[in-house]
């Protein structure tokens, strides 16, 4: 249309006719409120950083600007996250506490009989080693990570002897809810063999952190009611960072070399932690990246919330309501989980991990995490990645005929994932592996 009328128009009124339409363009961008949209030419992701950012009415006319610009929003966004994280704990400063523990003989499966079943994972790739279980070494041990029983972590490490004691890549297994660490010993024992160094923690209120069945439902209910807690994702993401503090410092693991993984919830876990943190270098997450703003507005929000129903239960009884619906979710998460929905969900917590090596794994059908909300999570990360020049470090694979499960496509898919950038590949191009900023303000 524009096009239409310039050729027509005399250089006078093109020139006025131009002044108009960069008018109105900037009014817009004036305007704009942080909102992903498709069919436009403008990088979603980038809109979205210099709306948080304080230029944010300037455009990147070069990968190098674009780059930067996108390593400082993406700096903003991980402080601002991070102080939400501390506005609802007592941070331990002094140095992080390790105790040594004890194998765990019974753990503690929050779910009735039977377990989900483990063959998806008794199928990843692993070496055959003559003697193996004689040369695999296993710690137990615990990180205070901020006072109180939940405080204390509870971290499994299995490797492999190692004589040389050379630094190996790292990867962080995240389990899924009501199981624990235990669960992911196939997974842990399977990347050991091939020389990752594999670690899994109990994430909040659960395994060890958990003394009934009904811990975890009890701990939503009561975050719910007090405001005083975030059990549901982001209190273990805390508790990562603090992991991550950890493990950089170790003899045995190359800190730039650290992957992030889990299933489910840990799929959660592990996506907002690797937007927390840059020190996890890699990250997969399965059957766990989801658009929550999405699935209020478009009325997709009840396999979500009947997941964990007894909090919403409990929330719209004390909201007065006759049933749960899209104004219990969204109170529920502004309260548990704040900004869930909204400044940290899935189109603007996601792209903060670019251009670290990032593979989303998802089944097409899963109800939990309705593939059509992760169509402007995809666009938004594909774009951060291009812009960034590292477009082969992304990857979103929605598994066909899938709902909310873990597959052994899923598992090797993730296996080849690790082996490409974090084990074969140790010259892929990183961001650099420091904490937040806002964690740099406590360091000693």
């Amino acid at each position: 249309m524009w096009r239409g009328v310039l050729s027509n128009a005399t250089p006078r009124h093109a020139t006025s006719l131009l002044g108009l339409v960069l008018s109105l363009a900037a009014a817009l961008m004036l305007a704009w409120t942080p909102q992903v949209t498709w069919g436009g030419s403008l990088s979603h992701v980038t809109l979205r950083c210099f709306a948080n950012c304080s230029s944010h009415h300037i455009l990147a006319s070069n990968r190098e600007t674009a780059v930067k610009k996108m390593a400082e929003c993406s700096a903003e966004f991980r402080t601002d996250f991070v102080r939400v994280l501390q506005s609802r704990r007592k941070v331990v400063k002094d140095a992080l506490l390790v105790e040594h523990g004890k194998p765990i003989e019974h753990p503690l499966y929050q779910k009735d009989p039977p377990l989900p079943s483990k063959e998806a994972m008794e199928t990843c790739p692993r070496k055959e080693i003559e003697g193996f279980q004689e040369k695999l070494v296993q710690e137990n041990l615990y990180l205070t990570t901020e006072e109180g029983e939940q405080g204390r972590l509870p971290v499994l490490i299995l490797s492999l002897k190692d004589e040389a004691h050379k630094k190996k890549p790292a990867i962080v297994f995240l389990h899924s809810s009501y199981v624990c660490k235990e669960w992911l010993r196939p997974l842990l024992e399977a990347y050991a063999s091939r020389g990752y160094i594999s670690i899994a923690i109990d994430s909040r209120y659960h395994g060890e952190r958990a003394q009934t069945n009904t811990t975890y439902l009890d701990a939503l209910v009561s975050g719910w009611r007090k405001g005083d807690t975030m059990p549901f994702i982001f209190d273990t993401v805390w508790d990562l960072i603090k992991l991550a503090d950890y493990l950089v410092e170790r003899d045995d693991v190359d800190p730039a070399r650290i992957g992030i993984t889990g299933e489910s919830l840990g799929g959660m876990h592990a996506w907002f932690a690797a937007a927390a943190d840059a020190r996890y270098s890699v990250a997969v997450p399965i059957i766990g990246v989801q658009g929550f703003r999405w699935a209020i507005d478009n009325d997709k929000w009840q396999a979500r919330a009947n997941s964990i129903k007894p909090l919403f239960e409990a929330a719209r009884i004390d909201l007065g309501k006759s049933s749960i619906d899209k104004e219990v979710v969204e109170k529920v998460w502004d309260r548990i989980a704040p900004g869930l929905d909204s400044k940290f969900d899935a189109p603007y917590s996601v792209p903060v991990i670019a251009p670290r090596p990032l593979l989303i794994l998802n089944g097409a059908d899963d109800p939990r995490c309705p593939l059509p909300g992760l169509k402007a999570p995809e666009e938004s990360t594909a774009e951060a990645y291009k812009n960034s020049g590292s477009a082969e470090k992304f990857k979103l694979i929605a598994e066909p005929g899938i709902a909310h499960q873990m597959t052994s496509t899923m598992v090797k898919e993730a296996s080849d994932w690790f082996d490409r950038f974090l084990f074969i590949n140790k010259a892929f191009n990183c961001v650099e592996h420091e904490m937040p900023d806002v964690l740099l303000e406590e360091a000693p």
